[in-house]
């Protein structure tokens, strides 16, 4: 039985990570902090969990936290997570870092979209993510950078297509949607319920920071710089993410290459689900379970397909995702915890 613990316990992502891990078989939850509410029982907090996680939230850090798990999710701000993660590290503790601190290899390119980086030395040695690309390295890490929630539905759409050479590199067009708690459950104007509902808006064009994540990625997938088109809406939801991708077809490539490629890529995935030809993904199918849905259709008028992916942002986009690198990491099977069917209607 392993030990974990879950810093930064009070948000959306925390509450998901204990709602997962107190019906996981193989660990066991044994701290969970949280500055705002230190002394509360989780379940005081979230009465969803009452029942199934009566911890009590503490303010402990340092030395005196390190000792109270072997495993620990950092479900913290950027610019906080690389504050924490240093000192949980020197402790021989393994870590799966929610923040976007880690996910950048570049110093540079992370200064350029976020902020000065004060534990640049981790970079290098941080894995990425995501186990349907990166599971060999993740099972032997000790630091695990979880990916973005739009990341992950843009990549798992687009890695098979780029890594057989079907698409062009070049003029990758994402237009994704999002449920509003991907904004986090702390109080902003442009996310109480009268500034969203019966709204659909765009923000952060041509300047979000999950930009950075994905060109990453990409470019590694195909072995040369790829640059996107990206922009993020807020949809009337309270979870869930659809992301429509534009891409240009290499002359000749038809629908059933591509429809074999993703069968030949995603076959042993337990998480990825691809729709038949003709249907294609919904977020009210993947709420609520770790499942990312696909599904396509080439527009021969314009030589371009048309890719569209479907997540929970607050489950294969973050915390089930998480709970995903947590198996790699202590050599479970990958879908322990993790299999529970979505959420419908």
């Amino acid at each position: 039985m392993i030990r974990v613990g879950i810093v930064g316990a009070s948000g959306y992502t925390g509450v998901e990570l204990a709602r997962l891990l107190c019906r996981h078989p193989k660990v066991r939850l044994t701290v969970a902090t949280s500055r705002q509410h230190a002394g509360k029982l989780m379940s005081e907090v979230y009465p969803s969990l009452r029942g199934l996680v009566d911890l009590v939230c503490v303010e402990t850090s340092g030395a005196a936290l390190a000792d109270k798990a072997d495993v620990f999710f950092t479900a913290v701000p950027h610019q906080t997570a690389m504050a924490i993660v240093p000192g949980l590290l020197e402790a021989g503790k393994k870590v799966i870092d929610l923040s976007a601190d880690f996910r950048i290899h570049s110093a540079e390119v992370y200064e350029t979209w976020y902020q000065a980086h004060t534990a640049q030395e981790y970079l290098e040695e941080a894995v990425y993510g995501l186990p349907e690309i990166h599971r060999q390295h993740i099972s032997s890490a000790r630091l695990v950078a979880n990916p973005g929630c739009y990341p992950t539905s843009v990549i798992l759409g687009l890695a098979p297509l780029l890594k057989a050479g079907l698409i062009r590199s070049e003029r990758i067009i994402i237009d994704s949607k999002s449920g509003t708690s991907g904004a986090g459950r702390g109080a902003q104007v442009g996310s109480l319920y009268c500034e969203v509902t019966d709204g659909f808006k765009a923000y952060k064009v041509a300047e979000h920071r999950h930009t950075p994540e994905i060109e990453q990625e990409l470019s590694s997938l195909c072995g040369r710089e790829v640059v996107v088109s990206f922009t993020p809406h807020l949809v009337p939801m309270s979870r869930g993410i659809l992301s429509t991708i534009y891409a240009d077809l290499q002359e000749g490539t038809t629908a059933a290459q591509i429809a074999d490629t993703y069968r030949d890529h995603y076959a042993a995935e337990t998480f990825v689900r691809l729709c038949p030809l003709g249907t294609y993904p919904a977020t009210q199918h993947i709420r609520g379970a770790n499942f990312c849905d696909i599904g396509f259709k080439v527009d021969a008028r314009t030589g371009r397909v048309v890719i569209l992916s479907a997540i929970d942002n607050l489950v294969k986009g973050a915390a089930g995702q998480a709970v995903q690198n947590l198996n790699l990491l202590c050599g479970f099977g990958e879908s322990e915890g993790l299999l529970v069917a979505p959420l419908f209607p």
